[in-house]
């Protein structure tokens, strides 16, 4: 991308329709993206439109008429013909890597030479992901979280074949469509996010697993403490807050000495047949089977909500 695309609508090519595909889709036309669906599913445009009626309400900026999002949407199920035109290609697919080299290697052809090219992916390695492009200098993974168009955070990750100015236009990309991009400094198998959260889920199961609290306690216990803390300050500086005028160094000298030894007494539960069965009967017993849309603008409502409240209050 050149200088010259902030005179011009760009054109971002997502490649599959799927939740994350969903989210991409709704922020990109929020910001007045030209945007190109490249879905194989028969019923992409309709799944694409439903989409926008329930994430068109939470979108950065206020809500927006979900037809005008529509309006500005092309489908194309052909791969090389969807990605022709792009600047941008944001990448969706399902987390196997041989269909995502397939993908790239594809998309290499056919791309334009400056296009730049994200994947979505959760857990793979930029290099790994474009092993057979002839030049895969120009991709880039962004990792978001799900809700794309809600939560903030997207993990920019480079391999050893990524070009640096690659790298610096996806930061600029990402922020431009009002995302917070963080740059990994190097990569990691699932990344930053996903590893805190991973760590956090399995103390949830294990203390679930126990019979300390039921599933939807344990929600509560999460949402009316650390989530309200987490959505704030992070992990550091809530603890260099915690230990008062003396910082992180007073706390690890003091509450935090004996940090090791509460780290010993984490779980590591199985997920066993009967474990996994436990939970999903507390998770349907506790938000039903068929609430999913109610649950999402529920969801989506507080994220937002919050978000507002910081922005008020950004130092």
């Amino acid at each position: 991308m050149s200088d010259t695309d902030t005179n011009r609508q760009r054109t971002v090519t997502v490649v599959g329709a799927g939740t994350i595909g969903l989210g991409w889709i709704a922020l990109f036309r929020g910001h007045g993206l030209r945007v190109v669906v490249n879905s194989r599913r028969p019923e992409a445009e309709r799944i694409v439109r439903d989409s926008l009626e329930l994430s068109a309400p939470f979108l950065p900026g206020g809500p927006q008429d979900p037809a005008a999002l529509a309006a500005g949407l092309e489908f194309e199920p052909d791969l090389e013909r969807a990605v022709a035109e792009a600047d941008v290609v944001q990448e969706n697919a399902p987390e196997n890597l041989e269909l995502k080299r397939e993908l790239f290697a594809r998309i290499g052809k056919a791309a334009p030479a400056g296009a730049l090219i994200l994947s979505s992916t959760s857990t793979l390695d930029p290099d790994a992901m474009g092993e057979r492009m002839a030049d895969s200098s120009r991709l880039v993974v962004g990792h978001p979280f799900n809700p794309p168009h809600v939560v903030p955070l997207v993990e920019v990750v480079a391999g050893e074949r990524t070009a640096p100015n690659a790298v610096a236009e996806a930061l600029a990309f990402y922020r431009s469509v009002g995302r917070h991009p963080v740059a990994l400094r190097r990569p990691i198998l699932a990344f930053a996010a996903n590893r805190l959260q991973s760590a956090l889920l399995r103390e949830s199961i294990h203390l679930v697993k126990e019979g300390v609290v039921s599933l939807e306690e344990l929600d509560e216990v999460v949402t009316h403490s650390i989530g309200l803390r987490w959505a704030t300050v992070g992990p550091f500086l809530a603890f260099h807050l915690g230990g008062g005028t003396g910082g992180l160094r007073k706390w690890l000298g003091t509450l935090g000495a004996g940090l090791e030894k509460g780290w010993e007494l984490l779980g590591t539960p199985g997920l066993d047949e009967e474990t996994i069965t436990s939970l999903i009967e507390q998770a349907e017993a506790a938000y039903g089977t068929d609430r999913y849309e109610e649950l999402v603008r529920a969801r989506d409502t507080r994220q937002t909500a919050i978000l507002s409240a910081l922005a008020e209050h950004r130092p």
